[in-house]
């Protein structure tokens, strides 16, 4: 008898979570946990993992996997050189929502200088303040894919003139953004800018000196990509020269960010610990997408979310 296809899940931290999840999602798979130094049973067919250890990933790769899914949108860090002609997927697109509502709200507490606004005691004069708002503004988007056709679309909804920048050379997701291919052009139109490009050795440090000098006086640089796609050191003396008045950073280089680091303390940051992808369906979502594409794997159809190992996403 046959043994039947069989998943195999990266134990990694979570591993046994993750099973149990998706064998509630698809019981009629066969997930079995399988950390580094594992045998990986012969009737393994695809692997399906977190990134937090790529050692453990390469170690899962045996010769009748033919399907790799990493759960998350960034495959920054996947042993690209293990990979050997098989699929690599992603769960492209399943915090979009999150991310993209995480990213108004910072722009919002921006302009309505939320929280320093708010009072605890008698101010010296009711009735009298200078807020900003969205409408009217000009939002630039470094990437316009999943997340950042998401942001763009709430963006939309606030009258904000929309502005991005792509690596690719296909038509804008969002009829009402405009793609801008000079990078030094977006910083100079943009108040608001969302970086949202996946990290790869072409995009390392692209928000660096030149991009930089380029900015409009003023402009709020926000990363929910990976902390690699900002020159920090170039960051901070924007920040004190007064080009950019406000970076909104939920992701940062190195992460976790070592005790003392000038980020922590820097009067024009706001840092959060790379959360942006929080929301109530987030996992689920993320979940999801793979089981579809497992499906489809079975079925022999063309899977969603495919990795260019070449390009790195």
């Amino acid at each position: 008898m046959t043994a039947s296809p069989t998943v195999v899940v990266n134990r990694g931290a979570h591993g046994d979570l993750l099973a149990q999840a998706l064998r509630s999602a698809a019981p009629s798979e066969t997930f079995v946990v399988c950390g580094a130094g594992d045998v990986v049973p012969d009737a393994a067919q695809v692997l399906v993992t977190l990134l937090e250890d790529p050692d453990s990933v390469k170690s899962l790769l045996a010769p009748s996997i033919e399907w790799v899914h990493v759960l998350g949108t960034g495959v920054d860090g996947f042993p690209f050189q293990s990979l050997g002609g098989r699929t690599l997927t992603c769960s492209r697109g399943a915090a979009s929502v999150a991310i993209s509502e995480w990213v108004l709200a910072v722009m919002l507490a921006f302009e309505k200088q939320i929280p320093g606004s708010w009072i605890s005691e008698p101010p010296a004069r009711w009735n009298v303040a200078s807020l900003g708002g969205l409408s009217g503004q000009t939002l630039g988007l470094v990437g316009i894919g999943a997340i950042g056709a998401a942001v763009a679309r709430r963006a939309v909804a606030f009258d904000m003139t929309v502005l991005a920048n792509r690596r690719r050379t296909a038509p804008s997701p969002v009829p009402e953004a405009e793609l801008v291919k000079d990078l030094d052009e977006l910083m100079s139109r943009s108040d608001h800018l969302v970086v949202a490009a996946p990290s790869t050795p072409a995009s390392y440090h692209l928000i660096g000196k030149q991009a930089l000098a380029a900015a409009k006086p003023g402009l709020h640089l926000i990363n929910v990509a990976r902390g690699t796609l900002i020159d920090q050191e170039e960051l901070r003396l924007a920040l004190d020269d007064g080009r950019v008045a406000r970076a909104s950073l939920d992701t940062v280089d190195p992460e976790p960010l070592p005790p003392g680091h000038w980020l922590y303390n820097h009067e024009k940051v706001k840092l959060s610990a790379h959360i942006s992808w929080s929301g109530p369906r987030t996992m689920s979502r993320t979940l999801e997408i793979f089981i579809d594409d497992l499906a489809r794997f079975r079925r022999g159809e063309r899977l969603e979310g495919v990795v260019d190992p070449e390009a790195g996403y």
